[in-house]
């Protein structure tokens, strides 16, 4: 499992319609020779021998690359490594013959994307670097990086090549432009940006209220949540609907809000006429904005939220002033395992999202891939892209695989970031997750091996050793965790998939942020009631008016073109 301290903050609107986001590595040219195409083919992984055709002499790459709090804190427990010296340097250095030079490390994401841009803007691009969509896009306009399509099919071993294509083609529709494979994508998971309805139910046990089935059910718990003391402190200071400035992303977010009335504010979807048009604009939406605004006036929210960021907002789930919120699979780690941390009778638990009406609701997921990997043109050895990846797949998934040394290593859970390149199979916390059940009910715990060994003992440490600080493991991978549920989301095909994830449109790449503000500013105003609901109307006319309908009109043609 990918266990995310604080995560960075996910997508903002804009983001959902551009298909972007970044965080990036480069690299320089190097005349050391490469090994031949033979060598390559040879199946790599299946032998376990990644190192063949080692580079002699070794070349260097140059890399920019981006930090932050948890990674910082990852590296404290890793003793005597640095972000730039650290055991996957060495094991690039010792297995392929590639080392690194970081040319400058950004601290967090607005630092790196402001050097990243002005590295676009010049031309100056490195011969590998990460980007999204959008830049992967400004890239091809400038004919500064290559087709990867042959080199993709020649050097990616098999199992990369199985991995890469666990979520579908869709995270190569997104990286391909004018027919080029231009990207290769950094995947991700699809299904992991599913979201859950997150309940305490510690809170529910002191109340007297049972587990919520519906939307009713949860509104209710809300309404008891805020008004009935559930901290038991006689004070009015409790959150019922823990909610953050932004509205969307992977924390305390309204993706899930909004699917139970069928609305899907930050995607693609077909509409009744076959047509696809962007979920933010349709009459669902007006509902639920509705009942966010009456959960607001009657005073369900924190008063202040929309001044608060993810930051701020997980000070309220840390310090036990709130029970309930929308998210993603990972929250069981931050905020929660804090919270649980400062009130071990704290108890989260994920459930299914909640549906208004007799329609089951569905979670409205994007494509979980926001990066790309390009090689500039006159790249001398744009294979070890690939041979980086054949060996990242390897030591943490394949059959020499050392996941508990490079991916999660003890309580250092971050471990897997100071690689440059960081695919993952997409379905592997699933995986992961269906393994333990299976080794549990059989009684052959263990025999589990990898990842799944790995999480199972850290579920044991808290389940039968009582360490309450493992307890997030069992919320997240336990019988009744959330990964049971994301289960039965992909059993029961609950996923609202996005209809468009080709590369961005030319005027995504200029209209997409006035787009964004003018929802989020929109959506906010009609929460906090200083607009009526009927102004969704006029943001709808005011929407297409100002780069929407152009948008949509692009994307309706790439969608007829199977693209």
């Amino acid at each position: 499992m990918k266990r995310l301290g604080k995560m960075i903050p996910a997508m903002s609107l804009a983001a959902a319609i551009m298909l972007t986001s970044a965080c990036g590595n480069s690299a320089q040219p190097n005349n050391a020779k490469p090994q031949s195409s033979s060598e390559a083919a040879n199946g790599e992984q299946q032998t376990g021998k990644v190192n063949k055709g080692k580079y002699d002499p070794a070349i260097t790459i140059s890399l920019v690359g981006a930090t932050e709090d948890t990674l910082e804190g990852v590296l404290a427990k890793l003793k005597g490594e640095t972000f730039e010296q650290n055991r996957w340097s060495k094991l690039y250095q010792d297995e392929l013959g590639i080392q690194f030079k970081y040319n400058w490390i950004a601290k967090g994401t607005d630092q790196y994307k402001q050097k990243m841009n002005v590295s676009l803007a010049s031309g100056e691009v490195p011969e590998f670097i990460q980007v999204d969509a959008t830049e992967l896009k400004q890239l091809q306009e400038a004919d500064l990086i290559m087709d990867l399509g042959a080199l993709y099919e020649e050097y990616a071993a098999p199992l990369t090549k199985k991995v890469l294509k666990q979520d579908g083609d869709a995270p190569f529709k997104a990286a391909t432009i004018d027919g080029k494979l231009l990207g290769i994508p950094n995947i991700r998971s699809s299904i992991d940006m599913a979201q859950f309805a997150w309940v305490r139910t510690d809170w529910l046990e002191k109340l007297g209220l049972p587990e919520p089935k519906t939307m009713q059910d949860l509104l209710a718990i809300i309404e008891a949540f805020a008004k009935q003391d559930p901290d038991g402190n006689q004070k009015d200071d409790t959150v019922g609907l823990l909610v953050q400035k932004d509205l969307f992303g992977g924390f305390a977010s309204l993706e899930g809000f909004f699917n139970g009335y069928h609305a899907y504010p930050t995607i693609w979807v077909e509409d009744e006429n076959g047509q696809i048009v962007h979920g933010s604009t349709r009459p669902e939406v007006k509902t639920a904005l509705a009942e966010l605004q009456r959960l607001y006036k009657e005073g369900m929210f924190d008063q202040e939220f929309g001044v608060k960021d993810w930051g701020k907002t997980s000070e309220t789930a840390s310090s036990g002033k709130t029970g309930v919120t929308f998210g993603q699979q990972w929250l069981s780690a931050w905020p929660f395992q804090s919270n649980h941390d400062n009130d071990v009778k704290a108890v989260w638990k994920g459930f299914p999202l909640m549906s208004a009406d007799q329609e089951p609701a569905l979670s409205e997921i994007s494509l979980g891939t926001t990066q790309y990997w390009a090689v500039r043109k006159d790249a001398a050895n744009p294979e070890a892209l690939f041979k980086m990846f054949n060996l990242y797949i390897e030591k943490n998934w394949g059959e020499t695989a050392e996941f508990d040394t490079y991916y999660l290593p003890g309580d250092a859970e971050g471990t897997w970031k100071l690689s440059p390149v960081t695919p993952e199979p997409p379905n592997k916390n699933l995986d992961a997750f269906i393994a333990i059940q299976e080794a549990t009910k059989n009684g052959t715990i263990d025999q589990l091996k990898g990842e799944a060994k790995v999480i199972a003992e850290k579920i044991a440490d808290y389940e039968k050793n009582g360490n309450e600080g493992s307890w997030s493991w069992s919320a997240g991978y336990g019988a009744d965790g959330v990964y049971s549920v994301m289960q039965q989301y992909k059993e029961k095909d609950l996923f609202k998939k996005n209809s468009f994830v080709s590369a961005p449109t030319p005027t995504m790449a200029d209209k997409s942020a006035t787009l964004s503000k003018l929802t989020n500013e929109t959506f906010m105003r009609i929460i906090l009631g200083d607009l009526d609901v009927a102004a969704f109307d006029k943001y709808v006319e005011d929407w297409n008016k100002l780069g929407g309908a152009q948008i949509t009109k692009e994307v309706n043609e790439l969608h007829k073109a199977g693209n």
